[in-house]
């Protein structure tokens, strides 16, 4: 069983949440009136980004979205970076084009607020050239892509949870956990900053998942333009630099198009066989077709894992037109589904620990237009008819034993199996909803193990010599 100390803690967490929750309900809002919306609130505990090293990942925030709040936290393991001994190849750049005469990379453990929005001495300087790091400050800025010291990493998405009202991908909780993710996973994880209920109501949350997903397609793509205009370079004349070629690229697209993390870091190739392709109206078949995609994996946490398995099955649907970014994977931490005939744990454990039957219908209700509300809504219910789950990626389930919504995630993982879809269920004894990612049991050992057990598996289908998965 649970401890004094969460079952205590359980007890105040649910009656502010249904404080907080009914005072919605009794006061609507307009979700028409703020189509930019909110992805925190103001009760929420912040992380600032923090660009250095600190234990092992640097941050940063970037809105993604000019027209809503879309964010997105970078967390960047310090493992993409040379071994220390190692040093950056000489660089190709005049020395007044150099941020610094260094090009050594230096790292520290802490972070003074005073390194963010440091201005640079040039405004059209593109932050996607020059040296990977400040002597002045610390501040990681990236490598330039001709850099081939730089270790390449997979992406995840990360979807934090908060029934759909609440949480946020800055949170202290969510900033720790998305850590412990990257080191662990080794790789870069991109915690999304969605659109919140009851300001946006379904789909806001799930448009804002497929946002991402398109955006981070759009960063592989100019990122590839970025390499081929510097190779073009050398044939331009020795007045123009490869440097300058690219800067002249970034900035006619507008310099903050280009991510320096992302595309010095993210994974640039994976290079999979297909043995029948289309050609036409030609099917061919016993042909090897090498391509080239970006390895993403996703992982939603509660309600975001909601959204995760959303964006897996759209990512499906969608095919080649989010091309070079493949979903390799998915983890679903204790989602957050639901239906119209009950389940066992759902009329066992009804009044659970933290998030309990009926403070969830009621943040339902914030989150479904009033017209479309329904228990067997496809964003709640993953098995409703119809539904094709032969195609869907890999899924990693994660349950707890205390948690009401534990037995339709198992049965959603049993569909997946019955139609040869790798999914295992990975269930914790004495853990409650939320065990691994809520901010007062993040350092149980029931979370370090869970976040453990996830690398483990992910790192099967984002080796180069791990699984093959394609659509």
């Amino acid at each position: 069983m649970p401890s004094v100390a969460v079952k205590l803690h359980s007890v105040f967490f649910k009656f502010l949440l249904k404080q907080r929750l009914q005072s919605w309900i009794q006061a609507p809002i307009d979700d028409s009136s703020n189509p930019y919306g909110v992805t925190a609130r103001p009760e929420e505990s912040i992380s600032a980004p923090n660009p250095c090293f600190t234990n092992g990942v640097a941050t940063k925030d970037i809105h993604i979205d000019p027209f809503t709040s879309l964010s997105i936290r970078i967390f960047l393991p310090e493992t993409s970076l040379p071994p220390p001994g190692e040093s950056r190849p000489k660089s190709k750049l005049r020395p007044s084009q150099l941020d610094s005469p260094s090009s050594v990379i230096r790292r520290r453990t802490g972070y003074a607020p005073s390194d963010i929005g440091t201005p640079r001495s040039d405004s059209r300087r593109s932050t996607f050239e020059g040296l990977s790091s400040r002597p002045d400050n610390n501040v990681y800025r990236g490598y330039s892509p001709s850099s081939r010291k730089c270790h390449k990493l997979p992406i995840m998405l990360q979807f934090h949870g908060g029934g759909w009202v609440s949480g946020s991908n800055e949170s202290v909780a969510n900033d720790i956990f998305c850590r412990r993710i990257a080191k662990l996973c080794d790789v870069i994880v991109l915690a999304v900053g969605y659109r919140l209920a009851p300001e946006n109501k379904y789909p806001a949350a799930f448009d804002d998942g497929m946002k991402v997903l398109h955006w981070l397609r759009k960063q592989a793509n100019l990122a590839e333009c970025c390499k081929s205009m510097g190779s073009g370079a050398r044939g331009v004349g020795a007045e123009f630099t490869k440097a300058e070629v690219q800067r002249h690229f970034v900035d006619a697209f507008g310099a903050t198009m280009v991510e320096p993390w992302l595309a010095a870091h993210g994974d640039p190739s994976r290079f999979s066989t297909i043995d029948s392709f289309f050609a036409g109206d030609v099917i061919c078949i016993g042909l090897s077709l090498v391509y080239r995609s970006i390895r993403c994996v996703l992982l939603g946490v509660s309600c975001g894992a909601n959204i995760a398995d959303y964006v897996a099955c759209k990512a499906i649907e969608s095919g080649k037109f989010i091309d070079p970014v493949k979903v390799v994977a998915q983890v679903l931490m204790y989602p957050f589904f639901i239906g119209s005939i009950r389940t066992k744990s759902e009329t066992r454990l009804a009044n659970s620990y933290f998030y309990d039957m009926a403070s969830c219908l009621l943040a339902w209700k914030l989150f479904l237009p009033e017209k479309a509300f329904s228990l067997d809504h496809p964003a709640g219910n993953p098995l409703i008819p119809d539904r094709s789950l032969k195609c869907m990626p890999p899924t990693l389930t994660i349950v707890a034993e205390h948690d009401w919504m534990r037995d339709r995630a198992i049965a959603y993982s049993e569909a997946l199996r019955s139609v040869n879809v790798d999914a295992p269920v990975l269930e914790y004894k004495d853990a409650v909803h939320e065990f691994a990612t809520l901010d007062v049991l993040l350092k149980t050992p029931e979370a370090e193990a869970c976040a453990e057990d996830i690398a483990i598996w992910v790192k099967k289908y984002i080796s180069f010599r791990g699984h093959e998965f394609s659509y």
